[in-house]
């Protein structure tokens, strides 16, 4: 590619039968605007390579400290984290009984809105600690038509009031945080559960990334849950297949792991 702007789709208004559609196209005009394709790429490059192998960078916000980054998160992290929630919601088949989402370091808030979709959940309630993504979570859920507030809160020091009606979701989050945090974290989801909340987490496959999952795992199967693996085509949209290619990533299939209670 060249540095010239990519040209954005042709854009026909609102009104597409699907708001994820009308979500897509929107995030193109919103972050490629100002960027061109080669600087987003190139932003995706390194973002992804605090993923693999700077894991410091994610805990002290670094690894969204530029613009190039942050659009590189939207446009290509956010869309696939959606996505792969939706498989994995899908293939559990959880009870249709969520009334609230709540989406604990939300990012951009696709987790959470993605459980919203597929449950009907008449709310979101989003909490992260980046002023940026606090913003861009309250965003996607206007863009996708669903009733959600994210709200600036850390996710370690937030109590978890949940109980039955309400599905808590922690998405790529815990590998980010030191052993005390987890700790008092899985301590509050471990409650939320016994009173009847729907608790799910979402981490990578990769094991030597996580080596606290072992001990997760068996905590959450005596309480009643179970830990899966996942692995779904990567039939991304257009758009996010383009950038992958560009940055020098190969998503042949989308890939997780989860906790779910």
């Amino acid at each position: 590619m060249t540095a010239e702007k990519l040209p954005i789709r042709a854009w026909t208004g609102r009104g597409l039968a699907n708001p994820e559609d009308d979500w897509l196209l929107e995030l193109e005009r919103r972050h490629l605007a100002d960027l061109t394709f080669a600087e987003v790429a190139r932003a995706l490059r390194a973002l992804s390579s605090c993923y693999v192998e700077r894991r410091s960078r994610l805990v002290d916000g670094g690894a969204l400290a530029t613009r190039g980054k942050r659009a590189a998160f939207a446009l290509f992290y956010g869309p696939l984290h959606f996505h792969v929630t939706r498989k994995i919601l899908r293939a559990l088949d959880p009870p249709d009984d969520i009334r609230h989402v709540i989406d604990f370091g939300c990012g951009t808030g696709v987790a959470g809105a993605a459980w919203a979709i597929e449950s009907g959940a008449g709310r979101i309630t989003g909490w992260d600690r980046n002023a940026w993504a606090v913003g861009e979570a309250n965003w996607t859920y206007r863009e996708l038509r669903l009733r959600g507030r994210a709200l600036a809160g850390d996710a370690v020091r937030l109590p978890v009031r949940a109980a039955a009606g309400s599905g808590v979701v922690l998405a790529y989050l815990l590998n980010e945080l030191d052993v005390e945090a987890r700790a008092r974290i899985r301590t509050q989801l471990l409650r939320a559960g016994a009173r009847g909340a729907r608790v799910l987490v979402i981490e990578p496959i990769a094991r030597r990334m996580a080596p606290w999952w072992s001990e997760w795992r068996e905590v959450f199967a005596a309480a009643g849950g179970r830990a899966d693996e996942w692995r779904f085509p990567a039939d991304l949209p257009q758009r996010q297949r383009e950038f992958a290619r560009a940055a020098g990533l190969d998503p042949r299939e989308l890939t997780a792991r989860t906790l779910w209670m």
